[in-house]
């Protein structure tokens, strides 16, 4: 998305940070050219919830192989599909069929990510388990026939977690399943939704908040989920769960964070950021694979997995919310409290943190990195920003309207790219060569 200026504002300012070394693969990775323009206008910027009658309070946006765009808003889903003029909406499929609250199935829907042609993967939160089980952890579940059991307790595994619906002949949602597919011993035939892949007692992954397709490359089609525990590999309608960027308090309690940020990287890299941490995981292609930690080695080994120590100690919180990479090896970390940072890895468990002063908020809340080298920044407070190919001069994009960005979804299928600015004041999407 390089070129001319229409997208930024007249104001811009050197973000005053240090050079950046160039990639090993400069052509890309390897997957060839995007298919043509695909089937949706070619204007550098539209305003899509007013061009398609998007209506109001929708809180998350994806793109399936198809290029149907899926909309979701509470207990409806929505899908505008190439040559509509509108989208159709689907209310109550799936976990959202009763209602939402503490005695239903979910505390309300998060985010939703499309997957192959016609299918999208719903994601929703629910309430964190408390100790039950004497000696055991808070997520432990026993099993029927074990002591312990209770009926209640088992419902649990049905609460949060991820549906996964199909897109119907007249443009209805249906619900496909509810997944529950685990690659390992979890897997057995009780469709309980998500539990731990190395140990179905556990249902540590309950509450979805964000979530990533790999668009190109050797694992496209893969979809990330980041949980209240870790990130999630789904292939198809099959799971691994789960790897997450923690450390031991005590030496012996676990601080996993709950995983806001989740990006993927030029080079099909796994990009982590949860409350305490940053990591980036490089997977092998091999689902059995993902969940097999063993830190620096292994099949799905972590090239970087680290924390902030020029901002706070390991204790303390750093908030991170969104993460992106370029192709020039920049990192970029954005805090719900702390703002933006750029993150240049100095081996595989340090790193120089620089934080970006001259964006007007503390709060970031989404971040894409374009193939021509920008970094797109979304803001709880002051809309959309963006850093240029030089990795230095930040402007704001006054072309998208609203103040609080949600999401953004950055699509290199296509040609010109699209840029799915999700924001509270509706989508907007934005293509340049």
């Amino acid at each position: 998305m390089r070129g001319g200026r229409s997208w930024a504002a007249v104001v811009a300012v050197a973000v005053l940070l240090g050079g950046c070394s160039e990639s090993s693969n400069d052509e890309g990775d390897g997957t060839g050219k995007p298919d043509g323009p695909g089937p949706w206008p070619t204007d550098a910027v539209k305003d899509w919830s007013a061009a398609y009658g998007l209506g109001a309070g929708v809180r998350s946006v994806g793109v399936d192989e198809a290029h149907n765009v899926w909309l979701l808003r509470g207990d409806e889903i929505g899908v505008l599909r190439p040559g509509d003029s509108a989208p159709t909406w689907t209310r109550g499929v799936g976990q959202a069929a009763g209602g939402f609250g503490r005695d239903k199935k979910a505390l309300g829907s998060t985010v939703i990510c499309g997957g192959e042609a016609g299918r999208a993967y719903v994601g929703y939160h629910t309430y964190e388990l408390q100790r039950e089980v004497p000696d055991k952890p808070h997520a432990y579940v026993p099993a029927p026939g074990e002591p312990h059991h209770t009926q209640a307790r088992f419902d649990e595994y049905q609460k949060g977690d991820l549906d996964v619906v199909r897109l119907g002949g007249d443009g209805q949602v249906e619900l496909e399943e509810h997944l529950w597919r685990s690659v390992g011993v979890s897997g057995g035939k009780q469709q309980l939704g998500i539990r731990n892949t190395n140990d179905f007692h556990y249902d540590e992954d309950r509450s979805v908040l964000t979530c990533q397709r790999v668009m190109r490359g050797r694992d496209r089609g893969d979809v990330y989920i980041g949980t209240n525990h870790g990130v999630t590999l789904i292939r198809g309608l099959t799971y691994n769960s789960h790897r997450h960027a923690a450390w031991y308090a005590n030496g012996d309690s676990l601080q996993a964070g709950f995983n806001w940020g989740l990006g993927i990287g030029p080079d099909g890299e796994v990009l982590v950021a949860n409350d305490w941490m940053v990591g980036i995981l490089q997977p092998n292609g091999v689902l059995e694979d993902f969940d097999r930690e063993r830190t620096w080695d292994g099949p799905v080994p972590w090239t970087y997995k680290g924390h902030n120590a020029q901002l706070n100690s390991l204790e303390a919180f750093d908030y991170w919310r969104a993460i992106a990479r370029t192709r020039q090896g920049v990192t970029w970390v954005g805090s719900r409290d702390f703002g933006l940072w750029r993150m240049d890895v100095k081996d595989r468990s340090s790193a120089n943190y620089t934080r970006v002063t001259t964006l007007p908020s503390d709060n970031v809340t989404a971040l894409a990195a374009t193939d021509g080298g920008e970094v797109y920044v979304g803001t709880e407070d002051a809309g959309l920003w963006r850093i240029e190919d030089d990795g230095q001069t930040l402007s704001a994009v006054s072309e998208v309207k609203g103040e609080h960005v949600l999401q953004l979804v950055y699509d290199p299928t296509v040609a010109p790219a699209m840029l799915y600015v999700l924001t509270d004041a509706g989508l907007t999407v934005l293509r340049e060569e």
